[in-house]
């Protein structure tokens, strides 16, 4: 279904799991640097609390993200997956595929550059939760992923000032517990890796 350009807005939660060592080398460089591993696999979680495409509610919907490069990610090369969520009717699924291909801008748009390949979008029923330094998110068949905060003093979240990243300039350092992906040619398991989890605040005016 397509979608006339709207002004959006969403607030909600972001998550990732890459498969770099902690910390990513890309938070320090604008995504010049190369990735610890030489390549780049990562899935993008994303759940809206409340937002809107235009007139259409998106609130209470989630969408995921998969993007791989065979470098850093700033030289491009990269191949892109989208799912939306399943709960979503024909307007919000097309809002959210709007908002998350990054072809209405906002943050999404920052992995434009990046992305040579662009799979096509699938509905799916996607899971996503929020409990404490956890965060977790499913689609079957596909992607089982969860990252949890990393802890520093008093047993808090560390957290990350001033990052350049399309989320959020203020990221949690966080590990994937478990973190697997396999849809299209994609295939990684990214456990035991890099992750970041922070509350989003977006939109494209």
């Amino acid at each position: 279904m397509s979608i006339a350009k709207e002004n959006w807005r969403i607030e909600g939660e972001y998550f990732e799991s890459c498969n770099c060592e902690v910390l990513c080398p890309c938070l320090l460089s604008s995504a010049q640097a190369p990735p610890t591993e030489g390549h780049c696999d990562v899935v993008l979680g994303f759940h809206v609390n409340r937002g809107n495409y235009g007139k259409t509610d998106i609130s209470g919907l989630n969408a995921v993200q998969a993007l791989i490069t065979p470098g850093p990610m700033a030289q491009g090369g990269g191949t892109f997956a989208l799912y939306v969520d399943s709960k979503a009717n024909s307007e919000q699924r097309a809002a959210l595929e709007a908002i998350f291909d990054g072809s209405t801008g906002g943050p999404p748009s920052m992995f434009a550059p990046m992305i040579t390949t662009r799979l096509p979008t699938k509905s799916a029923p996607i899971t996503f939760s929020v409990e404490g330094k956890v965060r977790k998110l499913s689609i079957p068949n596909i992607a089982d992923v969860t990252v949890e905060g990393i802890t520093g003093a008093g047993g808090q979240v560390v957290w990350l000032d001033n990052v350049g990243h399309p989320a959020s300039t203020r990221l949690a350092a966080a590990k994937g517990k478990s973190s697997s992906f396999r849809d299209h040619n994609l295939v990684f398991e990214n456990s035991g890796r890099n992750g970041h989890f922070a509350p989003i605040n977006w939109s494209n005016a």
